[in-house]
């Protein structure tokens, strides 16, 4: 830990994408006096363990977090990522317990929401309750998403639909769509789609060479955002 965080929800540029997002600005005030600004987290460092009791939800407020789970055999299978704006926590709501392990992938940091405080201001805030369904509504959405990643048989589709995926997501963040760092490492990739490292390494040099892409060590810059996408959806054209 080394640092602390002292940006406010009404201060926050992530503001309209988080929960603040459609209350009042007295319902956002109230909403700030539960959050907990926690201190930094390093890369590799865990924010919660599968199978702990669910104490708060956690908003990323700068970095990003890999989601896996370990299976009896020990090994470990990546669920997804998380972006700025991103609520983690989520799937503990149903019995309390997170079913995931999440850990940061770089120097990051997250705002903590106490779980007992937020249920209570949900039922003094209707407009609150709304936004987490929005929220939750939005989490199904992209496990579907990622249901359909998955379901591709191609390499080359997989890697695609991955990019494209990160490009929807930092777009919706107010950042450029086409250029951006893979937070994550090439194994997190590969362990996510079910793929190898070398596969990996393949399949962007090969989007390299047909110039749809360029590489230049984690920086990912997307030439051709149509031909990308009629990688995964071929009459996109």
């Amino acid at each position: 830990m080394v640092n602390t965080i002292s940006t406010t929800c009404v201060n926050c540029r992530l503001s309209d994408l988080c929960l603040p997002h459609g209350l009042a600005a007295s319902e956002v005030e109230t909403l700030e006096i539960i959050i907990r600004k926690n201190s930094l987290l390093k890369t590799g460092e865990s924010l919660y363990i599968q199978h702990d009791s669910c104490q708060s939800l956690f908003a990323v407020k700068s970095g990003s977090f890999r989601r896996f789970i370990t299976t009896e055999q020990g090994l470990e299978q990546t669920m997804g990522f998380y972006l700025p704006s991103e609520i983690m926590g989520l799937d503990a709501l149903f019995d309390g317990k997170f079913v995931y392990n999440v850990k940061a992938l770089e120097t990051s940091s997250v705002c903590e929401l106490p779980l007992t405080r937020l249920k209570e201001l949900c039922v003094q805030m209707p407009s609150l309750q709304h936004q987490l369904n929005r929220i939750l509504s939005k989490e199904i959405s992209d496990i579907h998403q990622q249901l359909s990643i998955l379901g591709h048989t191609s390499a080359k589709a997989k890697m695609a639909m991955f990019l494209l995926m990160l490009s929807k997501r930092y777009a919706s963040l107010g950042y450029s769509n086409t250029t951006f760092n893979l937070s994550m490492r090439r194994q997190d990739i590969g362990n996510f789609l079910g793929l190898s490292n070398e596969s990996i390494s393949r399949q962007l040099t090969a989007l390299s060479k047909e110039k749809i892409i360029s590489v230049q060590q984690r920086a990912i810059n997307i030439i051709d955002l149509n031909l990308l996408q009629s990688i995964t959806f071929p009459n996109a054209l």
